[in-house]
């Protein structure tokens, strides 16, 4: 891999999150060497961080936007026009439904759609007797659906509702959808159904529930009409965002945990460049929380004494090392050996002048 050269811009110099002063001499190179070794460079420039959490999820329909075709009196299907995954408006002619009224021909009656949307079940067929109380297709407007994804209770107990996700749908890979938290699931059953609070009777004992988990619900626009119940789903949740942090290439940082660092082109050597060591504070601006020096998070108990550290003037030391107490030592007995001078001045005066009257 070809090593990364950091270019600041003179604008972002008062924000950088680097040292203030290079780690190093300049390493300086020959125009050949920098063609040799491949160098390339990228500038400093700010960028939006994101603390996001994955989880699997599945699409439902809403259940307020769902709809069933049924028939008021008994008869036989003598024509059809419904098909799964087709969209129908509101009032189209779906089923031609014979009666069983005796007649010549018999009486007949088409069942049209009761709602717009999308045919995402069909359960009769041609010449199938009907019944008043069938369920001969179901209708869905899908312009907006259901997304429920499954996580942790620890981590679900944290993201609240406006929560914003980044969906993709394996069978759809191309394409990145945006979703909302709309709110937690009603139960952690594994069927999306038992999950948005319907058909809770149908859950038996031996159906597997993970207790450890919960279950969130987002909403997904569907536009398109591409989308469709059932279909699986990789979330991505965006559980803190900060806005406007400097970064750099991941490529560009070096060194080991404990001592990163990054090359920055020199500002008016050519083909030189200064070793400049990242300083833990540019992950606590970008993460928003402390870190320890090696670049891991701090825990409380590390926080807690960090702070009591840091907290007593004794313990305050300045950048050449000498404590408060001591300065303030050093500050008392200046001010003594002036007064010190002082007396010893006016007593030589007052005897001087007691000599000179004599």
């Amino acid at each position: 891999m070809k090593p990364i050269i950091v270019t600041l811009i003179a604008a972002l110099l008062p924000q950088l999150v680097f040292s203030a002063a290079p780690a190093t001499e300049p390493v300086i190179l020959t125009e050949q060497g920098v063609k040799n070794l491949g160098i390339r460079t990228a500038v400093v420039e700010e960028a939006d961080f994101e603390l996001t959490t994955f989880a699997l999820g599945r699409t439902e329909a809403i259940p307020e936007n769902r709809s069933i075709l049924s028939s008021r009196i008994p008869g036989r299907v003598v024509e059809t026009k419904l098909k799964i995954g087709a969209f129908v408006e509101k009032g189209e002619k779906l089923v031609l439904l014979e009666s069983r009224q005796p007649g010549e021909p018999p009486p007949s009656i088409w069942l049209t759609a009761p709602a717009s949307g999308t045919v995402i079940s069909v359960n009769t067929s041609l010449g199938a007797p009907v019944e008043a109380s069938d369920s001969l297709a179901e209708i869905a407007d899908l312009s907006t659906i259901y997304l429920i994804a499954t996580m942790p209770q620890a981590t679900a107990g944290k993201i609240k509702q406006g929560t914003q996700a980044r969906v993709r749908f394996p069978i759809r890979p191309d394409k990145e959808y945006n979703a909302t938290l709309l709110k937690h699931a009603a139960c952690p059953c594994p069927d999306p159904a038992c999950a948005l609070g319907q058909n809770l009777s149908t859950r038996s004992d031996e159906d597997e529930v993970d207790l450890n988990t919960a279950g969130v619900v987002f909403t997904v626009e569907n536009p398109d009409n591409q989308l469709r119940r059932g279909m699986n789903a990789e979330c991505t949740i965006i559980m803190e965002k900060r806005e406007g942090v400097l970064s750099v290439p991941r490529e560009a940082i070096q060194g080991s945990p404990s001592s990163r660092h990054v090359y920055v082109k020199h500002m008016t050597i050519p083909n030189a460049f200064d070793r400049v060591n990242v300083l833990k504070e540019a992950m606590d601006a970008a993460h928003g929380h402390d870190h320890n020096e090696d670049g891991s998070e701090m825990t409380p108990e590390q926080k807690a004494a960090a702070a009591k550290a840091g907290g007593g003037d004794d313990q305050a030391h300045t950048e050449g090392g000498i404590s408060t107490r001591e300065i303030l030592l050093m500050v008392s007995t200046g001010i003594l050996a002036l007064m010190l001078v002082f007396v010893s001045m006016r007593r030589r005066k007052n005897t001087d002048e007691t000599t000179e009257l004599s």
